[in-house]
C-alpha cells in the first residue's frame, strides 16, 4: 500500500493473511480461516450513495482493497451491494468494483483470461455508472480509475501489486 494513501477506517484491523483460493483455509467456511465464526454473517444496510462517507463496509472494501485483500474487498462490497440491488445505479457501482477486484485476483491465481473477462466486464459496469450519474460517483473519480484500470488489465500484468489503487475524493 502507498504511504502516502490514506486508510478510510484506519481503525478497523486487516486479517491476518490475504485469502489466495486453492492456497490457503477459506476465510469463513474453514474453522482455520481468518474470518470462520461458524456463524452467517448478519446482512448489511442499505444506504443511499450520498451517504457512502458513512458506509464502513464501503470504506473498508476500499482499505482492503488498496491493501492488496483482494478477496476479502470484493467480500465486503458484496455484503453491500445485495441490500443495494434495488438501486440500479449503485449495485452496478459495486459490482463494478467487485469485478475489478477479482480481476486483480486472477493474477496470482494465474488465469489470465479470467483477468481480462472480469475487468472488461467491471470496468463495462463503472462506464455504465459514470454515464448515468457524471464522472464521480462514492468519492470515487471514475474516468481516472477506469482509464487506469483498463490501462493496468491490458498490460498482462505480472502482479496485482501494479493495479491501480481507490482513492476517494473527501
Amino acid at each position: 500500500m502507498s504511504d502516502s494513501l490514506q486508510r478510510y477506517l484506519p481503525d478497523r484491523a486487516f486479517p491476518p493473511y490475504a485469502f489466495l483460493p486453492g492456497r490457503d483455509p477459506h476465510p469463513t467456511r474453514d474453522p482455520r480461516g481468518h474470518s470462520y465464526t461458524g456463524e452467517a454473517e448478519p446482512e448489511a444496510a442499505y444506504l443511499p450513495a450520498s451517504d457512502w462517507g458513512e458506509n464502513e463496509e464501503y470504506l473498508f472494501g476500499c482499505d482492503l482493497y488498496n491493501a492488496g485483500y483482494l478477496w476479502e474487498a470484493h467480500e465486503a462490497w458484496e455484503s453491500i451491494w445485495h441490500p443495494s440491488k434495488h438501486d440500479e445505479v449503485q449495485a452496478d457501482f459495486l459490482q463494478g468494483l467487485i469485478q475489478c477486484s477479482a480481476a486483480s485476483l486472477k493474477i496470482p491465481m494465474g488465469q489470465p483470461e479470467g483477468l481480462l473477462k472480469l475487468s472488461q466486464q467491471g470496468t463495462k459496469r463503472l462506464e455504465d455508472v459514470m454515464k448515468s450519474v457524471g464522472p464521480s460517483y462514492m468519492g470515487l473519480d471514475l474516468a481516472s480509475f477506469l482509464a487506469e484500470f483498463r490501462a493496468f488489465a491490458g498490460s498482462s500484468p505480472s502482479s496485482a501489486e501494479e493495479r491501480p489503487l481507490i482513492e476517494l475524493e473527501r
